[in-house]
C-alpha cells in the first residue's frame, strides 16, 4: 500500500511542477492554475500524511 502512495505523491509533486512551469512561461495564466494547484497541493498533503501514518502503525 506504501508503495502505491509513494506513486501518488510523486506524480502530484509533478503535476505541481508542472504547473508552476506553464505558469512561469506565460503558457496559462496563473489564476487559470490557482484552484487545480491547491487541489493538488491539498491531495499531495493527503497523501504524505497517509504514508506517514501507515509506516507508523508498521512499526
Amino acid at each position: 500500500m506504501i508503495n502505491k502512495l509513494k506513486i501518488v505523491e510523486e506524480e502530484s509533486d509533478e503535476t505541481a511542477y508542472w504547473l508552476e512551469i506553464f505558469v512561469e512561461s506565460g503558457l496559462i495564466p496563473q489564476e487559470q492554475v490557482v484552484d487545480i494547484h491547491k487541489e493538488t497541493n491539498e491531495i499531495l498533503a493527503m497523501t504524505v500524511a497517509s504514508i506517514k501514518t501507515l509506516r507508523n502503525r508498521k512499526s
